[in-house]
């Protein structure tokens, strides 16, 4: 299916809580028992970009790239999750908890798929789902970094 959105996700994990992607994969595939992850591209807390499932970089979602972030979308999204979203251990409240490091690699990450994708949406999991998620408001922010209004919402 072709590549509409980037849906941009928190790990709903702790401020200051390093993920790893075995942290997410067994989340997604031991404890949600999902035949894949439900994202495409992790961000830690110092801004390293680490793949989860593997794509290529071409305008269609192939059935092996498909990942597990957000119903209905999956067959048309990619998904990327930055480490962090929430204030404290309870998973509560949700908090925007990005570092500057996270700031500037999901800057980075979500202008390079704008310029590889001329017509691709960028949303925040929230705008999708009812959840918190990804803890920010994903048009404010996508505003703030000039990112042009056609690739912002749905």
């Amino acid at each position: 299916m072709k590549l509409k959105y980037l849906v941009i996700h928190c790990t709903a994990t702790p401020e200051g809580r390093e993920v790893t992607k075995a942290d997410i994969e067994q989340w997604h595939l031991v404890g949600r028992g999902w035949s894949r992850v439900g994202y495409s591209d992790l961000i830690q807390l110092d801004g390293a970009l680490v793949n989860l499932q593997e794509f290529n970089q071409d305008d269609l979602v192939d059935p092996w790239e498909v990942t597990n972030g957000a119903k209905g979308y999956n067959s048309k999204a990619r998904h990327v999750v930055y480490a962090g979203g929430c204030e404290n251990k309870a998973g509560l409240p949700a908090k925007d908890t990005r570092t500057k490091a996270q700031l500037k690699a999901l800057e980075t990450y979500v202008k390079f798929m704008v310029l590889r994708h001329p017509e691709i949406k960028v949303i925040g999991h929230n705008q999708i789902a009812a959840k918190a998620c990804p803890s920010f408001h994903v048009p404010s922010w996508l505003n703030h970094i000039g990112i042009n209004s056609k690739n912002i919402g749905l």
